[in-house]
Parts: C-alpha cells; structure tokens; sequence
C-alpha cells in the first residue's frame, strides 16, 4: 500500500471512526459510573493492569521479537472494540455499562496508550532504533483520537436527529475500514507473513482468550454480579485493534508492530462467540434483528 495512503488517508479514516464512536455518547454515560462505580473501576483494573500485565508477560515467557512484543503491547492498550456492546447483547449483558466503559476508554486511551507503548519501546527495543513515541507522535494521537470522539459527542447533543441518520452509515465504513486495515497490514507483511503467524499466533490467541477470562472471572470473584460480568468481559475481551494497526502503520511507521493486531483480529470474534456460548449454556441468544433497538433503549 501506497505510504501517502498508509499516513494521511488511515488518521483520517479512524478520525471518522472513532466520531462515530462519539455519535453514541452523551455525558450522561460518564455520569453512569455512579450508579455502578464498582463494576466500573474492576472492568478498568483489569484493562489497564492486568492485561497489559498479562501480556507482558506473554511476550517474555514467549520471546517475542522486540517489535512484534511492542505490537502485542499496543495491543494491550488499545481500548475496547466498538462491537463489545453487539455480544453484551447477544449473551444478555449489561450493555449501558458496554456504553460508560467504552466513553470512559476512548478518553484513557488516549493518554495511556502512549505511556504504555514508550515503556515497550524503551524495555523491548534494545538496538537503538528510534522508534519512539515523540511528544508530537502523542499529539497526534491525541487529536485522531479524543478529538473526534469530543465532536461526535457535540453533533449527539446538538443534533440529536443528524448523529442517527450518520450512525448507519458510519459504522458501515468503520467495517469496511477494519477489513481493509487487516489487508493493509498483512499486505506490508506478506513475505514474512508466515514467519509471523508462527511467532505471533500463539501469544495472539492466549492474550485473547486471557482478555475473556479475566474480563468475565475477575468482576465474578469480588461480587459482581454475571449481568455485568458479561458485559465486563466483552469490553475487555474485544480491543480496538483497528486503533492499534492504524497506530503501528501511521504514526509508528511500523508494518511488523502492527501484526499482533492484525492475526488477534482473526481470533477475536470467533473466541468471543465461543466464550458467550460457554459462560450461556443453554440460554437462548436474542435475535439479531433486535439488536438496534436494543442498544438504542439501553442509553
């Protein structure tokens, strides 16, 4: 893929992307956390330490190559994915606390993503390459990710009637961009595609299935209750691997760093059907023709 593609035409499409994400947000779901400060606070826990401290670990136990362990890391920090509150739905879980973590992460994300990647890249990248995060890659980030987010949150509240008719279409292309993300990276990869998977699947596969785990049995074991549990683990289950790709090609200028995220793409949604079945058993998923009208009533 084209360079001036890959760092002008990518930041811009996951601008549109994540103002889509904004266009489902009011403050009324920052203003959720009090009505279930608890759930929110584990679901967090587990989001910004647990995992990221699970796949630290992964890529030490593993010994991961310094770029595909900063990708993997990347990973970690990216927030949730957009479909988390589709199989909070799906597997009856609590899908406004899908909506408060994911306002909540879209803002975190956009300050700890890059404290957590300069760490992988100071203890990771032993070679002196300079890879780094520099205060205007930060900004950067900043602005394709909080920004947009902040004026689909404006258009929401100001016209109300223009974020639904935008919505549609909106995450349309947001599934069109995440297969061609996919591509792009695997495009840039392609010789050593092979190499990458043997590398790479392994620690993929357990961080995704660790994610799942953590996100459901950790809320379980300090008193949450499974309505929420599900919901929790769907948020932190699903990351935003669209964000951590779009990151790795754009401002890192790293095809290698955005691998990781590229084959978890792969495991995720088929482990996050296997896991809602799992902790279901035996309850009847809802329809998806109801899906819509189901997160509509949720706000």
């Amino acid at each position: 893929m084209d360079s001036g593609i890959i760092t002008i035409l990518l930041p811009i499409a996951l601008a549109v992307v994540m103002a889509g994400m904004g266009l489902k947000l009011t403050v009324q779901d920052f203003a959720r956390v009090s009505k279930h400060p608890k759930a929110v606070l584990v679901a967090l826990f587990c989001q910004l330490v647990l995992l990221v401290g699970i796949a630290f670990v992964i890529c030490k136990v593993l010994k991961l190559p310094p770029l595909l362990a900063v990708g993997l890391m990347l990973l970690a920090a990216s927030p949730g994915g957009a479909t988390a509150s589709l199989f909070s739905y799906l597997y009856k879980g609590d899908i406004a606390l899908n909506i408060t973590l994911t306002a909540i992460n879209a803002v975190i994300a956009a300050f700890f993503l890059p404290f957590v990647v300069n760490f992988a890249l100071v203890y990771f990248m032993d070679n002196g390459q300079q890879l780094g995060m520099q205060f205007a890659k930060i900004l950067q980030l900043f602005v394709i990710i909080l920004i947009p987010v902040a004026v689909g949150m404006l258009i929401r509240h100001y016209k109300s009637s223009l974020a639904d008719k935008l919505d549609r279409p909106v995450r349309i292309f947001a599934l069109v961009f995440l297969v061609v993300i996919i591509f792009a990276a695997i495009f840039k990869a392609r010789h050593d595609l092979i190499a990458y998977f043997a590398q790479i699947g392994l620690a993929t596969a357990l961080f995704c299935a660790l994610s799942l785990l953590v996100g459901y049995f950790v809320p379980r074991m300090v008193g949450i209750n499974s309505f929420q549990a599900r919901a929790c683990a769907f948020e932190i289950g699903i990351h935003n691997s669209t964000l951590a790709m779009t990151i790795a090609l754009t401002i890192m200028a790293n095809a290698t760093i955005a691998i990781p995220a590229a084959v978890y793409s792969i495991f995720m949604y088929v482990f996050a059907v296997i896991f809602g079945a799992l902790i279901t058993r035996g309850d009847r998923a809802q329809p998806l023709t109801e899906v819509a009208t189901a997160l509509e009533k949720s706000r």
